[in-house]
């Protein structure tokens, strides 16, 4: 079961902060931070938020900030670790200035749809996590990200964390529909 990574912000339309389906899913997910403006034309370097920048490009309408102003990539391409983006309507480093340390959202009604057993992360987070017997262990409350595989963080009823790695052994099942995920927990659980 891979998970894909997007970043749940902005107001779910059920004012849910979670993101889970049960709770309706959220309006915008962050897929960037731009920065500061790079050169003379206003162009902005931009951090990578999301797993597929390739989405990104000229002609795609991404909403910025928190008011989620509506604005249009004329142009992007790569630079060390992040982007080079130019927005229109910005044709200066000072026009650009007003977009620093603004976050890039895009719709998740723009989301292409995963294959079958794959999931955004906005998709889990707050889905009850359940054992074999049905029992509730708890709500998933992060992901955590490793080298390996992904980690979920449930946050239990008594307020603890319970760490089950995303491993087939473990996650049995995720099940959209009844916002639960069925684990099998390790043995030192």
């Amino acid at each position: 079961m891979k998970r894909r990574r997007q970043v749940p912000t902005g107001k779910p339309e059920h004012e849910s902060s979670t993101g889970s389906p049960g709770q309706g899913e959220p309006v915008f997910l962050a897929v960037g931070r731009l920065r500061r403006s790079h050169g003379i034309a206003g162009e902005m370097i931009m951090s990578v938020l999301t797993d597929f920048p390739e989405r990104l490009g000229p002609g795609k309408t991404i909403y910025v900030g928190e008011t989620h102003e509506e604005v249009k990539i004329l142009g992007l391409r790569g630079h060390d670790r992040a982007m080079i983006i130019h927005l229109a309507g910005l044709d200066s480093p000072e026009a650009a200035a007003r977009f620093r340390n603004a976050i890039v959202y895009v719709k998740t009604s723009e989301l292409p749809k995963l294959p079958e057993g794959e999931y955004y992360h906005h998709q889990l987070l707050g889905l009850v996590v359940v054992n074999e017997a049905g029992e509730e262990l708890g709500i998933l409350a992060d992901i955590l990200e490793t080298g390996a595989n992904d980690v979920y963080i449930v946050k239990t009823p008594a307020e603890k964390e319970l760490l089950l790695p995303v491993v087939d052994e473990v996650i049995l099942e995720v099940d959209l529909e009844h916002n639960k995920i069925r684990v099998r927990p390790p043995e030192w659980f």
